[in-house]
């Protein structure tokens, strides 16, 4: 016999829009997820970065980018031809102004569909969470990769990854947070699945441009889907206290 997720429950429960499953399911401790979400994000990207300004180093990071480099001529990646403008496709999704139109686009389509909550939680998640990579940024101030040649033009500081950091904040955020008002569980995993491959595309992007260490993105990733979850937790959690009142 199936039994059902809370999140499934909630999904398959007629409510208007926001509202959440009714009492007598059992559910997980959305606040404390929440919490300790955001704890995790704030302490990967203060321990990891602490680390790297006293001058730390990972063997992994010169491995993996000299293994997309051509042996013998570091300006040229692995692949043929065609994969270095597929990986600059990749990387612009995870630009700032292409995570803003996104961002703005999809709050306006909530508020459009008197999907308030879902709409605040978005733009909460995704403002709050592009500060906090902005924050790492300037705190650590790690230098790009001098290892390799670059393949696209760059500015800020390394550490943590921007565009794997924010495209993980905006577009999980986005993606859980919607599911919630998702009824079909088949159009939830998609819509997971796909943001995820989505996040994980454009991270690999910028090690494969040689713009930044594995150990940049890997901490983008890491902080980005934690705080994205947090968000989803809180909206869980809200949903909860509304359809008990």
């Amino acid at each position: 016999m199936h039994h059902e997720s809370p999140l499934e429950t909630l999904a398959h429960t007629p409510v208007t829009p926001d509202q959440s499953a009714p009492d007598g399911v059992s559910h997980p401790p959305y606040a404390f997820i929440a919490l300790a979400a955001l704890a995790g994000a704030v302490l990967i990207l203060t321990l990891l970065g602490a680390t790297i300004a006293r001058g730390a180093q990972f063997n992994f990071d010169h491995a993996i980018m000299l293994a997309l480099r051509t042996s013998g001529d570091l300006s040229t990646p692995i692949g043929p031809a065609k994969l270095q403008a597929v990986m600059i496709d990749f990387t612009a999704l995870g630009g700032g102004t292409v995570l803003t139109l996104v961002t703005v686009l999809a709050t306006g389509f909530l508020l459009a569909s008197r999907h308030f909550l879902t709409a605040a939680l978005v733009f909460g998640g995704t403002v709050t969470g592009s500060t906090l990579i902005y924050l790492g940024k300037h705190l650590v101030g790690r230098e790009r990769p001098a290892l390799v040649d670059h393949l696209v033009e760059v500015s800020s500081a390394s550490f943590p990854s921007g565009h794997a950091g924010n495209s993980a904040i905006v577009y999980l955020t986005i993606a859980l947070t919607v599911m919630q008002i998702v009824p079909r569980r088949t159009a939830r995993w998609y819509l997971f699945a796909a943001t995820i491959a989505l996040v994980l595309l454009i991270g690999a992007s910028r090690v494969y441009l040689g713009v930044h260490w594995p150990s940049d993105v890997l901490a983008g990733w890491s902080a980005g889907a934690l705080w994205a979850l947090s968000w989803w937790a809180l909206g869980a959690w809200l949903r909860l206290r509304h359809a008990r009142r």
